[in-house]
């Protein structure tokens, strides 16, 4: 099995440039409600940045309005002792307040006795002062002013919360309408890429393309946009607001975060490798879980488990090894970062401290700068979280983009469509393949196969046969020679043309979760229920299905399970149904037994009349009426004829026959 051996044999380590370059491309029809979830996801940052300021004006206003103010003391002060140094003093007035000469009298006795070294009875002394003095300097809140501000630091606030809104609903479309497209492409990528693709990739890693890759990137696009708009406005409109205060304790915050950004920087350079490592390694891992699920059996009767677990282990392993080093180094960032922001804070309140004590700044200033140090810091951790995070959306886009881009079946748009009744006549000539350039399977085939005929092709495993049949059906393109049917060449043909001259049984029954009435008319059309009843008795198959549930509306699932057999007989009465000019056996009823596989022996006789029909089989017994049987050694043909001609060649066919058919 492929989960057998690794699955990275080879690593890229970086991410390409281009990768983002095709992703922006890619994301071009959205890019106008990008735009503006980007200018929303600024604007909202920037009302959250007015708050602060406005802050520290409230807190300005309320320092001076619980203190006495000074300032109008001082005026008092110097217009009192003006007045008596006049010689004449009189009756003054100071803002519409008249202060007596007692008044003044009775203010200069008290301040003549207080000690200006000590503030606290230089304050107290104040609650002495005349009722006309204390009137025009008593503490006082202007609540009026508070008011107006609390009201437009709402106003701003809603602003704020209604773009962040807008900016969170528009990026949630755009993902899930990016995320919708990409598995579209996918999807209809699936069925442009050759077969060959498939043989070199396992079904997991394509599914964990569909869907890890995928969410990854819907969940980045989503988060990290938005997030990465806002830190770096958050940012740079702190470091604005912060130069436009103090520019003084701007350069003391950023010096102390200097530190944590260079660490970050370093974090992120050596972070990246892992996250390619870890999506690929899942890719591997769920490649391993689904071929696991799907042969479990063939493990279980090899007593294959502990091999399979061994190489679960492996695969779990590289996955903890390149998860745990991407998250471990993505962790660090937070702590880094808040050890960072307090210790900023820790510098602001010392230098606003001193700040305030030389008369420098007023108290609110500290105030806001404790929010803009944090509006600072801050974003630098959320830079860094949507950095990992576009670093693990390019590790996915990457895969993604890888598989959009294999090269994909040759295009058919300029071939017509086939407009003829195909008889069925099909001939091979010299026909030359091998799945590898350097490694040739098919060397010089021809033969020819008149419509109506039972061509029987047998041989040892690995003579070719199925190989035949995947060029005849062109799943496969030959490096030589040509295969006609009618005298078309196939090459000349569409695929879908070509496809639909075939009507197939393979060894490998394929069976979705849908009633037994859609599984035995897929893709085909106009089909009546009495053909496919006729069909379902030919094969043996309509009696069991009567005693389903629903009969014929019974849906196929966990709790309907048919044997393999009866997979087998619905696979071929599905083939039957579809009536196609040429019909493909590929050990059609390898998995029935003798008695029912004589049963639908006959009904597939009768059903290949008229048409050319192709089969692969290993029980010689049923292929003794073929028209012509195609012996098959190492890619050519070294003996052909009907069964008696064979047997009395007593060549490479009879040897097969007898050792089959021997008797004592």
């Amino acid at each position: 099995m492929r989960g057998m051996r690794p699955a990275l044999t080879m690593e890229k380590e970086k991410i390409d440039k281009a990768t983002w370059g095709k992703l922006v491309s890619y994301c071009h029809k959205y890019i106008f409600a990008v735009i503006i979830a980007v200018i929303c996801a600024a604007c909202g940052t920037v009302f959250t940045l007015i708050g602060p300021d406005k802050l520290s004006e409230i807190t300005n206003i309320v320092t001076e309005g619980i203190a006495p103010d000074t300032d109008k003391f001082g005026e008092i002060t110097g217009a009192v002792t003006q007045n008596f140094q006049s010689g004449m003093p009189q009756d003054i007035t100071i803002d519409g307040a008249v202060i007596s000469i007692a008044d003044q009298q009775k203010m200069l006795e008290i301040l003549s006795n207080v000690d200006k070294d000590d503030m606290d009875s230089a304050l107290k002394s104040m609650d002495n002062l005349p009722e006309s003095v204390y009137e025009l300097i008593k503490p006082s809140v202007d609540i009026d002013a508070i008011l107006k501000i609390v009201i437009t630091l709402g106003i701003l606030y809603v602003i704020g919360w209604f773009m962040s809104s807008v900016q969170g609903f528009t990026m949630a479309t755009v993902t899930q309408s990016v995320t919708k497209c990409f598995r579209t492409d996918i999807s209809k990528k699936i069925n442009r890429l050759p077969m060959s693709y498939y043989h070199k990739t396992s079904t997991g890693d394509v599914l964990s393309r569909v869907t890890n890759d995928i969410d990854t990137i819907g969940q980045t696009l989503n988060m990290s946009i938005g997030m990465l708009v806002s830190a770096v406005t958050l940012f740079l409109g702190s470091l604005f607001m912060m130069l436009k205060t103090s520019v003084t304790m701007t350069v003391s915050g950023i010096i102390a975060t200097v530190i944590g950004f260079a660490l970050m920087m370093t974090i992120m350079r050596h972070s990246q490798k892992y996250f390619t490592r870890q999506q690929k390694n899942l890719g591997a891992l769920n490649g391993h879980i689904e071929e696991m699920y799907s042969g479990h059996t063939v493990v279980k009767a090899y007593n294959g488990e502990e091999n399979a677990i061994n190489e679960f282990v492996r695969l779990n392993n590289n996955l903890k090894d390149s998860g745990f080093m991407a998250q471990a180094l993505s962790g660090l960032m937070m702590p880094i970062m808040n050890f960072i922001g307090n210790l900023g804070y820790v510098v602001i309140c010392i230098v606003g401290a001193s700040l305030v004590m030389n008369g420098t700044i007023k108290f609110g200033v500290i105030v806001s700068f404790m929010i803009y140090i944090r509006f600072f810091t801050q974003p630098l951790s959320q830079i860094a979280q949507a950095a990992q995070s576009l670093q693990q959306a390019g590790a996915a886009a990457s895969r993604v983009f890888e598989f959009l881009e294999a090269e994909e079946m040759t295009d058919e748009s300029n071939k017509k469509k086939l407009d003829i009744d195909v008889k069925g006549d099909v001939s091979f000539s010299h026909v030359r393949f091998g799945y590898n350039p350097d490694k040739i399977i098919i060397n010089d085939f021809s033969a020819d196969a008149k419509a109506g005929q039972k061509i029987a092709i047998v041989g040892p495993t690995g003579a070719g046969k199925t190989t035949l049949i995947n060029l005849l059906m062109r799943f496969y393109e030959i490096d030589g020679g040509e295969i006609r049917i009618d005298g078309i060449p196939t090459s000349d043909m569409t695929r879908e043309d070509v496809h639909n001259q075939f009507c197939m049984v393979l060894q490998d029954t394929w069976i979705f979760e849908g009633t037994v009435r859609e599984n035995l008319i897929y893709c085909s059309e106009n089909n009546s229920q009495e053909k496919m009843e006729q069909a379902c008795k030919a094969v043996g198959l309509d009696r069991f299905i009567r005693t389903l549930p629903d009969g014929y509306d019974t849906v196929l699932n966990d709790n309907v399970s048919l044997s393999q057999g009866q997979k087998q007989q619905l696979t071929i009465a599905r083939a039957m149904i579809d009536d196609k000019p040429i019909l493909i056996l590929d050990e059609a009823t390898s998995s029935i037994d003798t008695r029912t596989e004589l049963k639908i022996q006959n009904a597939m006789d009768e059903l290949m009349k008229g048409r050319t029909s192709f089969v692969i089989a290993h029980r010689l017994s049923t292929i003794k009426n073929a028209d012509l049987i195609l012996v098959l050694k190492d890619g050519d043909i070294i003996e052909s004829g009907n069964h008696e001609q064979l047997l009395e060649k007593n060549g490479f066919y009879a040897e097969l026959y007898n050792s089959q058919f021997e008797t004592d």
